[in-house]
């Protein structure tokens, strides 16, 4: 992934490459949508950085001091390989930001991949494609605030503490000294207050901006403009409180704070600016200093921030997630108005280019935020782009045929390739109760071959002729990929049951296809050949696990491997993505595991090969993540699967080996696969005996259509996700 860093040595700021981090417990993995510059805090930092070594010491006295503690403690050697290697190391900036939860950690309920949030900290909410960010900083961006306006949440919080610093009550009158970003955000905050405020910039563009945003006068400290100001609204008196929102080296917010606040007022510091107390006034006003830390309670306290303990309400109304939650309310309901503070929307990979213009004086600006590649800048943007899931429509009841035990179930199959010779018809061939009538392929040698081998009774290259047999009551889609959708199509048509093997769609437009074949001839007798939820051994450990009470994480790692070269499945401009091949296994195993069908797909790939992550999220909070990866080692097993819900782990060993751990009243319960199948079973077996028996009896078919439909759409999702970078919402067709 990228992350913009800079080397406080020399100060290059640049855009890395590094790697992604991990999803710890405690916190979720977020892929940023936008990013704000703090134009004060972090031009101060870039400032810094270009400054001679002299200049840095003079800078920063705090950090000269613990030096010379260090010189006195290791001596001038080992202290200064220890600063100029700290000074010669890329340093992260940033810390407030918007994107959309990628991974859940373990011990995090509050918040499900697909989610937009809001996320805080200057080592967690940096300028980098994703974060790692623990529980209390981050929240959930209310329905319908765009994403570039939760961006400003760190900012809006840090402004909000300042304020409740202050203690303002209805009617006071308050000073905001500095009109930046965090002053321009003290001046809304007040006025939503029912507080009102006077401004003093020296920049009239922020005077009148803040003018606009409900200030009821501002003007330059310098001029007399401000001191009129606040006596028409005092009376004479002076002002309740001052905010402190200026930097710089100029004593003169100090000075003018304590010449325009009234006797015994407050003056709250929240910027980063001289503080050389003038004694004689202060003292004679009996003024109470306040400073303001940060986004809130829980700053700088590693229980809260890394270990995630919440302070108890009753003591601590207002902490640093509380701030963040409550600012985002405040602009969804519109008290807040950030839109008018944002004076330049840059991409992500201009970076350097925009932080280097701020600093030159190029580009003014109150608020700059980074787009991320993946967001598209439109008006009434979404969080996540939609896909709708077809809705399946039937002209009337269908009614199959009840045959009698001693009559056979007339089978054809169209295609006879290594996969229906190798998994399918072993077990049909012989079963009794079942005849094998027709195999149709395009070549005549194939069909010969499969004749021969399985005893079909007879073997051809017409489909029309299977198709308009009425002796024959299934047809079998066994084909290559590209061809599944439309015979489909065909065989529901003529009538027919039908079995195909997935993937039933390649396309949105071919599985609308067949739902439309389905209302014309109201036959939805259809089955894809999504075999693991069969598997008697993945049967007998869901069997085990038992019901479920709250929401789940499923994991399911499949070790595909590499393809041989030459096969079908590279062709990917006619057959389809790999994926899209045969992801519809892992995505149906998973929402069968669940009881549910997803509502939102979200999908990322490595670069340069065909792995895959793809998380699903259902709606009972349930999330499965599927890794779908070529990359890993032949010897490895394919499939590993485990369920964890409601102190319960169900585990599978690549359908030969499971078990299901489970922590009762009375010590640990435990359940282990008695022993190893002599071959792995991943239900084909099972799967055919429920399909012939549905054919048989005319009851319903093993998986109800919705839900081929549902998996089939989640699996064609994993496409649209992995070219537009955001979640996928999976909507019912209305």
């Amino acid at each position: 992934m990228k992350q913009v860093v800079q080397n406080y040595k020399s100060g290059e700021l640049a855009v890395l490459d590094v790697p992604v981090p991990g999803c710890k417990p405690g916190g979720v993995l977020v892929r940023t949508a936008y990013s704000l510059i703090s134009t004060g805090t972090e031009l101060m930092k870039v400032s810094e950085a270009g400054m001679s070594m002299l200049g840095k010491a003079r800078s920063r006295p705090d950090q000269v001091a613990k030096v010379m503690q260090s010189v006195a403690t290791n001596g001038v050697p080992a202290t200064y390989r220890k600063v100029m290697g700290k000074l010669d190391s890329y340093t992260p900036l940033g810390y407030s930001l918007c994107g959309v939860v990628e991974q859940v950690g373990a011990g995090v309920d509050d918040v499900k991949a697909g989610d937009l949030v809001a996320c805080a900290g200057n080592e967690h909410a940096l300028h980098a494609e994703l974060n790692w960010v623990p529980k209390n900083l981050y929240t959930p961006v209310p329905d319908g605030l765009a994403p570039r306006h939760a961006a400003f949440g760190t900012v809006g919080s840090i402004a909000m503490q300042g304020v409740r610093q202050g203690e303002p009550q209805l009617g006071e009158v308050a000073l905001v000294i500095g009109l930046g970003l965090i002053g321009q955000l003290v001046v809304q905050l007040l006025t939503a207050a029912g507080v009102r405020v006077v401004g003093a910039d020296p920049d009239p563009t922020r005077c009148e901006l803040a003018e606009r945003l409900g200030a009821a006068a501002c003007g330059d400290p310098a001029s007399t403009a401000v001191e009129a100001a606040v006596a028409e609204l005092t009376g004479g008196h002076g002002v309740d409180q001052v905010f402190l929102a200026a930097g710089g080296g100029s004593n003169q917010p100090v000075e003018l704070a304590a010449r325009l606040c009234r006797d015994r007022g407050r003056v709250v510091d929240i910027g980063k600016c001289r503080l050389d107390l003038p004694w004689n006034a202060y003292y004679e006003k009996e003024l109470d200093v306040r400073f303001s830390r940060s986004y809130g309670p829980g700053r700088y306290d590693p229980a809260y921030e890394l270990e995630g303990r919440d302070y108890p309400i009753g003591y601590v109304r207002w902490t640093e997630r509380r701030n963040l939650a409550c600012f985002l309310d405040l602009l969804a309901r519109g008290s807040v108005d950030v839109e008018p503070l944002v004076s330049h929307v840059a991409d992500f990979d201009d970076a350097v280019e925009t932080y280097q213009s701020l600093k030159d004086g190029d580009l003014k600006a109150v608020a700059v935020l980074f787009r991320y590649p993946e967001q598209a800048e439109e008006q009434g943007e979404s969080a996540a782009p939609e896909v709708s899931v077809p809705e399946v429509r039937r002209t009337g009841t269908t009614v199959a045929p009840v045959r009698s035990a001693k009559t056979p179930v007339r089978l054809a199959f169209v295609g006879a390739g290594n996969y229906a010779t190798s998994m399918l018809l072993p077990h049909l061939a012989g079963r009794e109760g079942v005849e094998l009538s027709t195999v149709v392929t395009t070549t005549a040698l194939s069909a010969a071959n499969a004749q021969r081998k399985f005893g079909f009774a007879e073997a051809t290259t017409d489909l029309d002729a299977v198709l308009g047999d009425k002796s024959i009551d299934a047809v079998f889609v066994v084909t290559r990929h590209s061809s599944h959708a439309e015979l489909t199509r065909q065989a529901l048509l003529a009538g027919k049951t039908v079995f195909v093997e997935k993937p039933l769609a390649l396309t949105e437009d071919e599985l609308a296809g067949v739902l439309a074949a389905v209302e014309e001839s109201g036959n939805d007798r259809l089955q894809v050949g999504f075999n693991r939820r069969f598997a008697p051994l993945l049967q007998e450990a869901r069997k085990r696990f038992g019901a479920r009470t709250g929401p789940a994480s499923l994991r399911y790692l499949v070790n595909a491997g590499k393809l041989q070269h030459g096969s079908w499945y590279l062709q990917q401009g006619a057959e389809g993505s790999r994926f899209v091949g045969e992801g519809g296994h892992f995505i149906d195993t998973a929402s069968w595991l669940l009881d549910a069908d997803p509502v939102s797909v979200y999908a990322t790939a490595a670069p340069g090969n065909e792995d895959l992550q793809v998380v699903l999220r259902y709606p009972d909070g349930s999330t499965a993540t599927i890794s779908y990866v070529t990359t890993g080692a032949a010897g490895f097993p394919k499939e590993t699967l485990d369920l964890i819900a409601d102190g319960k782990v169900l585990r599978l060993d690549d359908f030969v080996r499971a078990s299901v751990y489970s922590d009762g009243t009375v010590g640990r319960k435990q359940w282990v696969s008695s022993r190893l199948p002599k071959a792995r079973d991943k239900g084909q077996n099972a799967e055919l005996a429920a399909f012939i028996k549905a054919v048989r009896t005319g009851g319903p078919m093993p998986v109800p259509l919705e839900s081929l439909v549902a998996t089939t759409s989640a699996t064609l999702a994993v496409r649209a996700g992995l070219a537009g970078g955001a979640p996928v919402t999976l909507a019912r067709a209305r």
